[in-house]
């Protein structure tokens, strides 16, 4: 069985079944909730909606199948109920670097994915939401590693300052999208392009 896959741009038709490697530390694949996990990884992969939902919820089931790129090549591991697979051959945008999967019981509940984002807006949009959420593995779907800790690092305050949407400008090697509130303001710095999707690959504070 065959799948479409973006990858840079560019739809390529590859074989759905892979072999996963296994990451050194990486929990057993029959061992819950690698076992869950693996089983929506494994369903995805063939194309079978029937097999995926005996393993997860549906919301889960229709998450990743809108993954864009090809499939994930390493299983690395399950960090207490969230299983993660990465790309090896491929970078991808994001920190995220693939699919993670939280497990609840004996089902993934929750799917997350890199994304294929076209607008720079759009990807800054999407990390304040999650930032506003305390959702970190929601952040690291659109930016990277570096840009999710520096902003991970203040809690956001539904009760604090307001922040006000500024929009984007361009600026050296992409966008700066910002963030005002009372006393200075936030940047997004996003990099990419519409063929390559967009993150954001750091942020940064002025104050007034």
């Amino acid at each position: 069985m065959f799948k479409r896959l973006a990858l840079g741009g560019t739809a390529l038709a590859v074989a759905a079944t892979l072999t996963l490697t296994p990451a050194a530390s990486a929990s057993p694949l029959s061992a819950a909730p690698g076992k869950a996990a693996n089983g929506l990884f494994r369903a995805w992969q063939a194309g079978d909606r029937t097999a995926a939902a005996k393993v997860a919820t549906p919301a889960a089931v229709a998450k990743i199948f809108t993954y864009v790129y090809r499939a994930p090549d390493r299983f690395a591991g399950c960090a207490g109920n969230v299983c993660r697979y990465v790309h090896t051959s491929v970078r991808v945008p994001g920190g995220l670097n693939g699919i993670a999967m939280v497990v609840t019981g004996s089902k993934v509940t929750k799917v997350y994915l890199s994304r294929h984002v076209v607008k720079p807006s759009a990807a800054a949009a999407h990390l304040f939401t999650a930032w506003k959420r305390a959702d970190r593995y929601s952040a690291l779907e659109v930016a990277g590693t570096g840009a999710v800790k520096t902003l991970f690092k203040v809690t956001y305050d539904p009760r604090g300052v307001t922040h006000h949407w500024q929009g984007c400008s361009k600026e050296p090697k992409g966008y700066s999208c910002a963030y005002s509130y009372d006393g200075g303001a936030m940047f997004m710095h996003v990099r990419g392009s519409k063929t390559r999707g967009h993150e954001v690959r750091s942020i940064s504070y002025i104050a007034d």
